[in-house]
C-alpha cells in the first residue's frame, strides 16, 4: 500500500538551487492519492469538536471542500485581499520579500464558532496566521490548523505556537 509521501513529486533546486519544492499536483492527479490525502486530513480530526471549516486560498479550498462536504460542516473562505464582494476585515502578514493580505468575509464566522483551518502547507507559518486572526477577530475559536504538509525547516510552527497544529506529512528541510 501506497503512503502519501508516495504521490508527493520533489523537484530539486525549485525555484532556486538548494530548494526541494514539494508538487501536490501528483496528489490531486491520481484517484487513490487524492483519496488518501483526505483519509489522512480527517484522521487528523478525530476527537476534535467544531462548527467550521476554514481554507486558506487557494489549496486550502482543494482540501477543505471535501472535508466540509464530507463533516457536513460550513466551508469558509480566506482569500487574497480584493476577491471577496461582500464586506470584510483584513490581515496582513509578512512575507519573504514584502507583505500580503488576506480577507475574509465579516459575516463569516459568528462569536463563539469554533474553527478548523486547513492548508496543503505549513511553511513560515505566515497565512496560517493570518487567517486565525481573522477568526478571532470575529470570536471566533481557532480548535485545530491541519495540513497535508509541513517544511518544519522553515520554523512556521514557531509562528503558531498558540495553536494544536498537525501535518500528514513533515519534511525536515525547506
Amino acid at each position: 500500500m501506497k503512503k502519501l509521501e508516495d504521490y508527493v513529486r520533489s523537484i530539486p533546486d525549485f525555484p532556486e538551487e538548494g530548494i526541494i519544492f514539494r508538487d501536490i499536483t501528483t496528489v490531486l492527479q491520481d484517484a487513490d492519492g487524492f483519496r488518501l490525502a483526505i483519509d489522512e486530513l480527517l484522521r487528523l480530526l478525530d476527537g476534535v469538536e467544531f462548527d467550521v471549516i476554514v481554507g486558506a486560498e487557494s489549496r486550502g479550498f482543494i482540501f477543505g471542500a471535501p472535508l466540509a462536504y464530507i463533516l457536513h460542516k460550513p466551508l469558509i473562505l480566506v482569500r487574497k485581499k480584493g476577491k471577496l464582494p461582500c464586506e470584510t476585515i483584513s490581515q496582513e502578514y509578512e512575507l519573504e520579500y514584502g507583505t500580503a493580505t488576506v480577507e475574509m468575509h465579516k459575516d463569516a464566522i459568528q462569536k463563539g464558532q469554533r474553527a478548523v483551518v486547513v492548508d496543503d502547507l505549513i511553511a513560515t507559518g505566515g497565512t496560517l496566521q493570518a487567517a486565525c486572526r481573522l477568526i478571532e477577530q470575529l470570536g471566533g475559536n481557532v480548535e485545530k490548523i491541519i495540513c497535508l504538509m509541513e517544511l518544519a525547516g522553515l520554523k512556521g510552527r514557531e509562528k503558531l505556537s498558540g495553536y494544536e497544529i498537525a501535518s500528514v506529512i513533515t519534511y525536515e528541510g525547506k
